[in-house]
């Protein structure tokens, strides 16, 4: 494993679309591996395969409650409510912005073994789910931010970056 060079906003790569992975070959595995050691390195809850500079539909998480989910291909199949909060992103170091996202989301996706599943999830994992899905598609969380991008400083609280 690896930790892996991160791609900051205005790299041309975080603007395209990712494409499906077809089969998991053991550079998919590596990349998987590279993504959690990168985004544990980072102290990031969630990264997407463009933020390391692969055009893959791989998205890592792990927002503390006991599970590490990979989602390869995934697509949102429900939203329900919302939820506005403070966001980060791995991709745009030291900001922060408002962003209005589903309360509750249901994903349709494939695991490390190509296994198709759906998962649920509610409040911050449903935000990382939405965050880390709209990176496939080339678009991030600062188009969504209500108001301006503020700095983040030592002092604030501990906000999770996705």
């Amino acid at each position: 494993m690896a930790v892996r060079q991160l791609r900051y906003i205005g790299d041309e790569i975080l603007t395209k679309q990712c494409k499906p992975v077809k089969e998991i070959t053991p550079r998919i595995t590596e990349l998987i591996e590279d993504m959690f050691e990168t985004m544990y390195e980072n102290f990031g809850a969630g990264l997407a395969a463009s933020q390391v500079g692969v055009l893959k539909q791989i998205v890592t998480i792990d927002v503390d409650d006991g599970h590490q989910y990979v989602l390869i291909n995934p697509e949102i199949i429900e939203e329900e409510g919302e939820q506005t909060g403070p966001e980060g992103c791995l991709s745009v170091p030291g900001k922060s912005g408002i962003v209005t996202r589903p309360q509750k989301v249901k994903v349709r996706a494939y695991d490390e073994n190509m296994e198709q599943f759906e998962l649920e999830g509610e409040d911050l994992l449903a935000r990382c789910i939405c965050h880390e899905c709209a990176h496939l598609k080339g678009e991030l969380y600062v188009t969504r931010v209500e108001g301006e991008l503020t700095d983040v400083t030592a002092d604030d609280d501990e906000e999770e970056e996705e």
